[in-house]
């Protein structure tokens, strides 16, 4: 019950690692605001914990701001924030192949909305003298990925510059912000890409040395971690949970 009297906000709280996280700060003892695109699965994910859901378009700033206001009239303040909401789609390739409005799409959703969360909610945290925000960034902010996603990838790595950043201008006002870069997770997004194309998905796990790709719950532990006071000396940091990929630079058998 490390988040006991928090209120936090998770977006893309309706599936995947935003679905385990929602359920894991829960369980710790927040009060949590689900937000998704996605209204059934967002609103059966809020009420699974008794908690609020806010139908959320995390592109539009109007939305967002919507959001982390609905979360401090409802429960009386901001304390965490989860900005997870993304996406991978499949015309989002190499770069020789990649369009420009794969391209745009994709730095939208994964980076302008991470901006539009921190730029909502750090004023609440102003208010109530502390926070924790935390931005999915991913391991391929740290190192190339075996199969390119190139708006994908410098999207992440916009995520994880931005919260350095943001970790060190507000250090003394009690706010943290760390990024958390997770590598191959086990969601539905990456079953699909099992099922679509099994040669692209192996080339993922051959380079993961535990040799299987993480749980969301296993990310979401991580999540709790940043939430709480367990991590009150962490700002401004990259969180890899990434089964050994980074600290590897051959493939192990």
């Amino acid at each position: 019950m490390r988040l006991q009297g928090r209120v936090a906000v998770v977006t893309g709280g309706g599936s995947g690692i935003g679905l385990a996280s929602v359920r894991r700060l829960a369980g710790e003892g927040a009060k949590v605001v689900v937000a998704d695109i996605d209204s059934d699965a967002g609103k059966t994910a809020a009420d699974s914990v008794d908690g609020l859901f806010v139908r959320t378009d995390v592109t539009d700033a109007a939305q967002v701001s919507e959001l982390f206001q609905s979360a401090v009239d409802t429960y009386g303040s901001l304390d965490i924030a989860f900005n997870n909401a993304g996406i991978s789609p499949p015309d989002d390739d190499s770069i020789l192949d990649t369009g420009i409005e794969a391209w745009q799409k994709v730095q939208t959703v994964n980076l302008t909305s991470v901006y539009l969360c921190c730029k909502a909610a750090i004023p609440h945290m102003l208010r109530g003298g502390r926070g924790s925000i935390i931005n999915t960034a991913s391991f391929v902010a740290t190192m190339g990925a075996a199969t390119s996603q190139i708006s994908y990838t410098a999207s992440k790595g916009g995520v994880l510059a931005m919260s350095r950043e943001l970790g060190v201008q507000f250090a003394r006002q009690g706010i943290r912000v760390n990024a958390l870069s997770p590598g191959p997770v086990n969601t539905p997004l990456l079953q699909e890409l099992f099922a679509k194309d099994p040669e692209r998905a192996q080339r993922r796990l051959v380079h993961v040395p535990m040799g299987r790709f993480a749980e969301p719950d296993e990310i979401a532990a991580a999540v709790a971690f940043l939430a709480s006071d367990d991590s009150s000396f962490m700002t401004a940091s990259n969180f890899l949970v990434d089964g050994g990929i980074s600290g590897a630079y051959v493939t192990p058998l």
